[in-house]
């Protein structure tokens, strides 16, 4: 696993970010430990962006990017043969969490129910991130679920403003 800084992607007709592009990414193989390996990545990296890059992350998001990984590798884990592509990047004042699965069928989110036992993992997703989305690829599906890295301006912060 690496810190990935590149360059971002200059959207067709826009013009370049001011930032390179915070990434890592991960293969993560069903060992019965990389649901929790995954979360432990997810916390590393974003202390990492903390630490490196001076970009303020608060402990609720760090906690809520951890749960977000977890429910999206549980679903890829449960559901999809294979190995699980985990890639975290910032982007834009979020933290996007992209899990890749080889099962092409996308998720779908079940009516609220608190009567039901398991199977919520989607709708938490859903509740607690501010963007969401779910394509078919050439081979499975890619989910891509963004956090907000900052609360809002009363919360404490970690790490420093960024430039």
């Amino acid at each position: 696993m690496a810190v990935v800084v590149e360059p971002d992607r200059v959207p067709a007709g826009g013009t370049a970010p001011d930032r390179p592009l915070i990434q890592t990414s991960a293969a993560l193989v069903s060992d019965g430990e990389d649901i929790a390996r995954a979360r432990h990545i997810a916390a590393g990296f974003l202390t990492r962006v903390q630490a490196e890059h001076g970009i303020p992350v608060s402990q609720r998001v760090l906690d809520l990017t951890q749960l977000v990984v977890s429910e999206l590798v549980t679903n890829a884990r449960k559901y999809a043969p294979g190995p699980i592509l985990l890639d975290l990047r910032i982007a834009g004042g979020t933290v996007e969490v992209v899990v890749w699965d080889s099962d092409p069928v996308l998720p779908v989110a079940r009516a609220a129910d608190a009567g039901r036992v398991g199977q919520h993992g989607l709708e938490i997703v859903m509740a607690v991130c501010q963007g969401f989305e779910a394509q078919r690829e050439p081979v499975g599906k890619r989910i891509t679920a963004r956090l907000a890295l900052a609360d809002d301006p009363g919360d404490a912060l970690y790490g420093r403003q960024p430039l």
